[in-house]
């Protein structure tokens, strides 16, 4: 009596082609797959960055000009009124709360309290970090507004506006 053999696993040729398909499926995943997930986060991480930056910025592009301006803008310091544009930037011996315009805001930093709140920036935005500064623009009437937004990543992401004096 004659018995056919059963056949019981792979062949070496069987293994060594599935370890092939293996390896290629592999890095293909490490080298485009894996990496999209990074840049996803780096992504989200611009994002805050953007809307931290466009909050500070929209609550310093609603304040006056200078301390010496008039409500609206008008009239504007170092007009026909006399009143000279303030030199010294930064809070004038304000509270948070009481910043009424735009050089007040020179040195806002994530751990500065935010507008009405007890609560700074770090509090809500953990990982990033904020600075804000305030210059005198290439013209006399302007001022530069600077804003500095670093993600957890590191990458510093700059803002800035031109506010002139009318």
């Amino acid at each position: 009596m004659k018995t056919e053999a059963k056949s019981a696993g792979f062949t070496l040729i069987e293994m060594v082609i599935g370890m092939l398909v293996l390896s290629i499926a592999i890095v293909l995943l490490t080298s485009v797959l894996f990496p999209q997930s990074d840049h996803a986060v780096s992504t989200l991480q611009r994002v805050r960055a953007s809307e931290l930056a466009g909050s500070v910025m929209n609550e310093i592009w609603g304040k006056a000009y200078d301390e010496h301006s008039g409500f609206g803008g008008t009239p504007a310091c170092d007009s026909s009124t006399g009143l000279s544009c303030s030199t010294a930037f930064g809070p004038d011996a304000e509270s948070r709360n009481d910043y009424d315009d735009v050089d007040d805001y020179n040195g806002l930093t994530q751990d500065s309290l935010m507008l009405n709140s007890s609560r700074t920036y770090a509090d809500l935005y953990p990982g990033f970090g904020l600075q804000v500064s305030v210059t005198s623009g290439a013209a006399t009437e302007t001022k530069l507004i600077t804003v500095v937004v670093t993600t957890p990543a590191g990458e510093a992401i700059r803002f800035d506006a031109v506010r002139s004096n009318y």
